[in-house]
């Protein structure tokens, strides 16, 4: 019998909301590992809504559940409903909307607040030793509610203007978590406490390196669950 996993998305499109192809990623290999999934977002407003064409905000609002329902093709549920003991291991895609809606960094950094159904969902999936699988910047989420933890978000240098924001590293470090410098198509798994994490578009690369680097991720925390 495959696993089942919960997919916790933060909208639709990459500088509001979910990137659409680690969501997308994420979810074939879930598919091609035999997982039955089941996906879920917050039932707020998203803290801002962006033209992706133009690339600045739009003078409207968008709720992050109604608009992760379109990644979703329509089958999914309110985050608040998720029950941990329903599910072998969870999965958080990146995009800012992990920054923006699921958490604060994008305007705190580390000093940023946690969606309290998002942090609440990590704590029940970790007491029960059960995998947590993020990328690209979702990765600061396990940084904020479990110090001590070990992540990647790729490099903590701004390797060959490849990882342009590295800095990152260096405030998860100061959150007193352990950052894991790794390649694209790597991923870095903290075995004590059960967290697998991979950079993805944190980094510059082709998409099928973004691709197969979420790969090794969903792999890692498939052998966990």
């Amino acid at each position: 019998m495959g696993k089942r996993v919960a997919l916790v998305l933060a909208g639709c499109g990459v500088f509001d909301g979910s990137e659409i192809h680690e969501a997308s990623a994420a979810l074939v290999h879930l598919s091609r590992g035999g997982a039955e999934v089941k996906i879920f977002a917050p039932n707020i407003e998203q803290r801002d809504v962006v033209n992706h064409l133009k690339g600045s905000p739009a003078e409207e609002r968008r709720n992050v559940l109604v608009e992760s329902a379109r990644l979703a093709r329509g089958d999914i549920q309110d985050l608040a409903e998720l029950k941990a003991s329903e599910f072998d291991a969870v999965i958080f895609p990146g995009g800012f909307g992990v920054a923006k809606n699921l958490c604060s960094w994008a305007v705190d950094g580390k000093n940023c607040t946690v969606n309290e159904h998002v942090r609440s969902t990590l704590q029940a999936f970790h007491s029960a030793k059960k995998p947590i699988g993020l990328c690209c910047i979702s990765p600061v989420l396990a940084a904020k509610v479990f110090p001590g933890c070990e992540v990647t978000v790729g490099q903590d240098k701004n390797v060959d203007g490849r990882f342009p924001d590295a800095e990152t590293a260096s405030a998860i470090a100061e959150l007193g978590c352990k950052h894991v410098c790794k390649n694209v198509n790597e991923s870095h798994v903290d075995k004590a406490n059960k967290i697998v994490t991979t950079c993805a578009f944190m980094c510059k690369a082709p998409l099928h390196e973004i691709f197969d680097g979420i790969g090794t991720m969903v792999q890692e925390v498939l052998k966990l669950a």
